[in-house]
């Protein structure tokens, strides 16, 4: 259940545009630009301000499908959204180079403003570290774009407490005040942070970002231990990046997980949601619905969003 109040709390995610996430092979399992379109309209409805993409997801065209829809507002919503999008994914990089060398950031921030149709960009992630670039290097590259005014400020995703701690002690300056956010996988059956980074990022005054809440599906309840996932669903389409969790005790915990929604009288996933929003330490959370049901089974109160 996701409270009127809560709204800011809550990012709408666009790794569903054009494909699933940033593989190729999954560019045919996304949703086109019609439906897209009409998912955004609805997240401006429900009062949702926040919206999460990257240059890779879709090839680009998630990017490009966001880019299309924030054209389309007006200028007091465009001017109030918060747009977050991603470099340094591998899919992105042409063999041979790195995915967060100083040239792949300055092409790509590039391309990413271009999509988008905006000047700068409000939020921008290293969306996963890369062993073959020096770190200094990567952070020269984000210093150069905040001081060309390309982004107001950047996170890091994927980030171990290593790598966040490696970040922390480079970083000082204009480029540390613009260091605020960790996004990183986080949900009921994935809770690792709690021990390092989430403590580590609330010392440090950045805020944290859960991504995949509902475990790519799984905690929605509509997965059956022993059945063969339903065509068109994201562990239909990539069954091999759930496999680990589908265990016995993830099993176990989504039927304790239903039987407190039913308690609550909450659906399955607003309350995978509302574990969230309720751990401490956690700013906010992506959610990627892919229908306007999805969303409904949120659990949204409330329908007078920002117009």
């Amino acid at each position: 259940m996701i409270r009127a109040e809560e709204r800011d709390r809550v990012v709408f995610g666009c790794g569903n545009f054009g494909g699933l996430g940033s593989s190729p092979a999954l560019r045919d399992k996304g949703d086109g630009k019609e439906r897209a379109m009409a998912l955004l309209n609805h997240a401006r409805d429900l009062g949702l301000w926040r919206f999460d993409t990257a240059n890779t997801y879709g090839g680009g065209i998630s990017e490009v499908v966001l880019g299309e829809w924030l054209a389309a507002q007006d200028g007091d919503f465009r001017s109030r959204a918060q747009i977050a999008t991603k470099v340094g994914n591998p899919h992105g990089c042409p063999p041979g180079d790195r995915p967060l060398s100083r040239a792949q950031i300055a092409h790509h921030l590039d391309e990413s403003l271009r999509r988008l149709g905006v000047e700068r960009i409000g939020l921008y992630y290293l969306h996963e570290f890369d062993p073959a670039t020096p770190l200094n290097e990567t952070l020269a590259a984000l210093d150069r774009a905040l001081a060309q005014g390309k982004i107001a400020a950047f996170g890091v995703s994927n980030a171990s407490v290593a790598a966040l701690t490696a970040v922390l002690d480079l970083c000082d300056g204009a480029l540390r005040q613009a260091f605020t956010h960790v996004q990183n996988e986080f949900n009921l059956l994935r809770q690792g942070d709690l021990e390092d980074v989430i403590p580590l990022g609330q010392a440090k005054g950045l805020r944290y970002v859960a991504f995949s809440p509902l475990a790519g599906g799984l905690l929605s309840g509509k997965y059956r231990s022993g059945r063969p996932p339903v065509a068109g669903t994201r562990l239909g389409a990539a069954p091999d990046l759930y496999e680990p969790l589908l265990t016995p005790a993830t099993f176990e915990a989504i039927a304790d997980l239903q039987r407190r929604a039913a308690e609550g009288g909450w659906t399955t996933p607003g309350a995978a949601l509302r574990f969230i929003l309720d751990t401490p330490g956690i700013d906010s959370l992506v959610i990627a619905p892919r229908s306007v049901e999805q969303f409904e089974a949120y659990g949204f109160e409330g329908r007078d969003g920002y117009q």
